[in-house]
């Protein structure tokens, strides 16, 4: 599944996040500093301004900070290409492999473009925050804003956000392709050792059908991950900040950093329930693939025999299938039930922690809407099990089904699940 794909897998995964660690950690003690003698920030307009002279005015010094804020980070996009090119030369030259462009530098691309997609919505939640207070002295005060600055904030939206949709469709796009590849190499892995695996029931399917899921469910489920982690690097600090307004909790009194606390609370809770609920829905769906196939391969059978796939035979495969569908469907039933519940009682835990700040009128409306916009971002982050639970429950079905072609080649036993009986059993000779 992997070893296909990626060159020496468990290495190649332990050193990606060894060195994003070190890439890190290399950046706030000393890169930051280097972009005033190696930024190309300047050939675009995005130089690091001239050291300010003594005496400056606060709006000098708001203008030299802005200025020297988005040096940094166009800096940064710089540091994390060479990084990611430094990576991908090293990988090229440990470990040749037919697959190195898209397995480690298409990668390594779509975790850049994923961290970039996060900055964006960084400045969103900046947006938000100017834009309502802008709303608020409005309101507040007729005639303060005019219509020029108030289509202004709007265009700075519109700008942000069409660079947002451009990288996004432009990453589905490689991402398609990136999916694609993956299945192609564990089809090709399959395909040459057909004559070991064809015995395995089921054997066509999950080389035809499982190889494609199993890959576009890894990448989502990695992407999302990454951009989970991203996000919470970078709105967990603006959260942490923002919470300095907050100085009291509803039914705790005062918590410093009391939302931050909140959010890992509340996500802590929501993953334990989810877990709980949906423990049997992966042997479930793994079931589910079996019967599935029975069926399927009696019907393909009956294409060119004459004999096989009789109406008696076929009620006895489908009253299977549809009994370990009934199952499923009571399993999920409960499951959601918690899933939903959770879900739509975390759209008032942000407005619930903030309730006594806003009562005491302690924040502006921009403010408010950073904080609830924040939160939202660090709580989803947290909650990454919950939001993907189900798609993991269908992954880890697949990879019970791929695990029985691992082992065959290893001429390890197969897995206890495949040794299983079936529900029922049917008699082809009758």
């Amino acid at each position: 599944m992997f070893a296909s794909f990626f060159p020496r897998p468990k290495l190649f995964f332990l050193s990606a996040v060894v060195w994003t660690g070190l890439c890190m950690l290399f950046w706030y003690v000393a890169a930051r500093d280097l972009g005033y003698s190696f930024s190309l920030g300047g050939l675009v307009g995005y130089g690091f301004p001239p050291p300010l002279a003594e005496g400056a005015g606060d709006a000098e010094r708001a203008a030299y900070n802005a200025a020297r804020g988005t040096a940094v980070d166009v800096w940064l996009y710089q540091y994390m290409i060479l990084s990611g090119a430094a990576f991908c030369t090293l990988w090229h030259q440990l470990s040749p492999h037919r697959w190195f462009r898209w397995s480690v530098v298409a990668s390594t691309a779509i975790m850049f473009i994923t961290w970039f997609q996060v900055q964006l919505d960084v400045m969103i939640n900046n947006w938000f925050g100017r834009f309502y207070d802008t709303v608020q002295k409005a309101l507040a005060t007729p005639g303060s804003v005019t219509i020029e600055e108030f289509f202004g904030h709007l265009a700075t939206f519109a700008s942000i956000a069409l660079v947002y949709i451009t990288v996004a469709v432009l990453t589905r796009f490689l991402v398609s392709h990136y999916i694609f590849r993956w299945r192609t190499a564990m089809n090709d892995y399959y395909v040459a050792n057909w004559g070991r695996l064809r015995h395995i029931e089921g054997a066509s399917q999950r080389i035809q059908e499982d190889t494609m899921r199993f890959a576009g469910i890894m990448e989502n489920l990695g992407v999302s991950l990454i951009d989970s982690l991203m996000t919470l690097v970078a709105f967990l600090p603006i959260l942490w900040v923002l919470s300095a307004h907050v100085t009291e909790l509803p039914f705790i009194g005062e918590v410093p950093q009391g939302l931050v606390f909140v959010a890992i609370l509340w996500s802590v809770v929501g993953t334990a329930l989810l877990a709980l609920a949906g423990i049997r829905l992966p042997g479930l769906e793994f079931r589910n693939q079996r019967v599935e196939a029975a069926y399927r391969k009696e019907l393909v059978m009956g294409e060119d025999y004459a004999d096989r796939a009789q109406p008696p035979t076929l009620d006895v495969l489908f009253h299977d299938v549809r009994q370990n569908y009934f199952r499923l469907y009571f399993n999920y039933m409960y499951f959601n039930i918690v899933r939903y519940s959770y879900l739509q009682a975390g759209v008032l835990v942000s407005y619930i922690a903030l309730a006594p700040t806003i009562v005491a009128g302690a924040i502006t409306l921009g403010i408010m809407q950073q904080i609830v916009r924040a939160f939202g971002r660090v709580e989803q982050s947290f909650q990454y099990l919950v939001h993907s639970w189900t798609t993991i429950v269908e992954l880890i079905s697949i990879y019970k089904r791929l695990k029985a072609f691992e082992a065959t080649l290893k001429d390890e036993p197969l897995p206890e699940i495949e040794k299983e009986v079936m529900p029922r059993t049917v008699d082809i000779e009758a």
